[in-house]
């Protein structure tokens, strides 16, 4: 099967790439509905064609989800998601283009030359009984609305293989877990001018927490805690009465998010007048070794099985919809996806020669996966 399947696979090269310009060319910028749903019909057009049979619309809020379901009782469960960050209009000036290896364009990378492999392993096995495919239309956002599909769907299976691009060519056999939060600084207005005195200064109180909220950084511990968006005041010659800052945490244990999150609801006004609120919290546990290590010995053994080089792996600082199902303790696996380079950067690329190979590993791992699932870790 070893080399059938490679072979195979590898003769397709040309026809996953025409698979993928037809994806990137359909532009889908999360929370832009219109776009969402032109490209979502593209996303059936293309799976459609390879596995024989529609998805399931799944709704969501400002787009839809697709699930194709293989057999009456699923085990794996291959998870993808095909909005970008890119904004309207991008091809425009950046269209789909292959240099050499190099395929780029708007989401190539990250993560639309996953979902043809995806599409193009599953075919390969003969859309085996047992497989769920999930393609997601909000994750970029922090999958508001497909994340209870994705627990729901998940707490069924055996195993989640996920569809994010590779890092370096690694599978991501750990992620960080992320926070959000938004902090309020509340003043009193006055006139800068004529009773500077008279207000209580909401910029001031802000700019002196942010001082406090960074020092909740443990670089050691592989905790980040960063101050980003930030707003004050309504005009250029008035005390600001309100105030407000988005901080961004993350970390490898639920441990550390838990003592940033102390932290930062025990923050109290440095100014006289001044007060605080805190909204947000811990969005994502950490996606732990322990729900990956059995599945990446799985996907080495199949790599080696297929005469490819031995897998490598390593921990991503941001996270994906495996934090869900690793929190759930269903076994994930995550990186499956593109090898390349450039996620969220102008001009990211996914490696046209790798495609194939990619797609006969996840076959190779769905199919051993059917015959023998991994055993789930006791401890996250």
């Amino acid at each position: 099967m070893a080399n059938s399947l490679l072979d195979a696979l590898s003769q397709l090269q040309h026809r996953m790439v025409v698979d993928l310009e037809l994806l990137v060319s359909a532009e889908s910028p999360s929370a832009h509905p219109v776009e969402l749903g032109s490209a979502a019909y593209v996303v059936a057009h293309v799976g459609r064609g390879l596995l024989g049979c529609e998805p399931v619309y799944l709704p969501g809020e400002g787009c839809d989800h697709l699930l194709w379901t293989m057999g009456d009782r699923p085990k794996v469960l291959v998870v993808g998601h095909y909005d970008t960050v890119w904004p309207p209009g991008t091809t425009a000036r950046w269209p789909f283009s292959v240099d050499g290896d190099k395929a780029t364009g708007p989401g190539s990378f990250d993560m639309k030359a996953g979902l043809v492999q995806a599409f193009y392993a599953v075919q390969a096995l003969g859309r085996p009984d047992g497989v769920q495919i999930l393609i997601t239309g909000d994750e970029e956002i922090g999958s508001p609305s497909s994340r209870s599909w994705i627990e729901k769907l998940a707490a069924g299976a055996e195993a989640v293989l996920v569809l994010e691009a590779s890092l370096d060519g690694a599978l991501k056999t750990s992620r960080k877990g992320a926070s959000t939060y938004r902090l309020h600084a509340r003043g009193r207005a006055s006139h800068a001018g004529l009773e500077p005195d008279a207000g209580v200064n909401a910029t001031l109180e802000i700019a002196q927490q942010i001082l406090s909220i960074e020092k909740l950084a443990d670089a050691p511990a592989g905790t980040s805690v960063t101050p980003t968006t930030l707003r004050s005041g309504d005009a250029s010659n008035q005390i600001p009465a309100s105030s407000w800052l988005d901080i961004d945490v993350r970390a490898a244990s639920m441990d550390e998010l838990e003592r940033v999150d102390c932290a930062l609801r025990s923050l109290r006004p440095q100014l006289d007048g001044a007060s605080l609120k805190i909204e947000g919290g811990i969005d994502r546990g950490p996606l732990a070794q322990a729900r990956a290590s059995a599945l990446f010995d799985r996907a080495n053994e199949v790599a080696q099985f297929l005469g490819l080089p031995p897998l490598r792996q390593a921990m991503a600082g941001g996270t994906s919809d495996g934090n869900l199902t690793a929190a759930l303790g269903i076994p994930t696996l995550d990186g499956l996806g593109a090898v390349g380079a450039g996620a969220h950067c102008e001009g990211e690329w996914a490696q046209v020669s790798a495609m194939p190979e990619r797609a006969a590993l996840l076959a190779g791992l769905i199919d051993s996966l059917l015959r023998s699932p991994v055993e789930s870790p006791s401890t996250s």
